[in-house]
């Protein structure tokens, strides 16, 4: 084979061959760096760069997005629901627990009554377990001062009973302090068949 011919068959048969395997290499290599968003900061902005937005940024606008849904779903849950609030026109304690409830984020609908007995027997409060007021939230009854933290605890446990009650009304519940004298008191849980249960203790 004379030299013309061998440069003429690398040409036609070998030349081909290695262009399609750099141009190969140069399409993966180019693919990766989109991909993994490596392109340097000083790159020039290509207008696919412009039209394709680099997986860095893909990935701090679904944080971002991400961040917005947990923070809104957070609030809902931390945002205590409106307690609706039956009681005697006269009864001053009444309002101390009111004012309790509003402190720990409850809204409150005060709706004083001269008929309180009534509105027990249409929420089907035990007679063992009555107080000086009776409230709705959520569906429950809350009869008597039962802490703000027992409600909350109801409302996030969702347990299959009525309601809470703390029966009478004890000295040092929300509500009814008198200075440093508390009395030990349980918030009971009831439910429409009037059974009972503990739901928490204070000693």
């Amino acid at each position: 084979m004379s030299h013309k011919q061998l440069i003429y068959w690398w040409q036609k048969s070998f030349c081909p061959i290695m262009l399609r395997i750099a141009t190969r290499v140069v399409v993966t290599i180019c693919l990766t760096a989109g991909v993994l968003g490596i392109l340097g900061s000083n790159a020039p902005v290509s207008h696919a760069q412009g039209v394709f937005p680099t997986s860095t940024a893909l990935n701090t606008q679904l944080l971002s997005t991400t961040s917005q849904i947990q923070n809104q779903h957070t609030a809902l849950k931390s945002t205590p629901p409106d307690v609706t609030v039956y009681r005697s026109p006269d009864c001053s304690c009444c309002g101390g627990w009111i004012n309790h409830l509003k402190a720990q984020g409850f809204g409150i609908k005060d709706f004083p009554t001269p008929d309180i007995e009534a509105v027990k027997q249409k929420y089907n409060v035990p007679d063992n377990l009555a107080s000086c007021h009776t409230a709705i939230v959520n569906g429950y009854v809350i009869e008597g001062h039962v802490p703000a933290q027992d409600i909350k605890r109801l409302l996030q446990e969702k347990p299959n009973s009525l309601g809470l009650s703390v029966p009478q009304m004890p000295v040092g519940t929300p509500g009814m302090e008198m200075g440093n004298q508390k009395d030990p008191f349980t918030v009971f849980s009831f439910d429409n068949k009037s059974r009972v249960a503990v739901f928490n203790k204070y000693s």
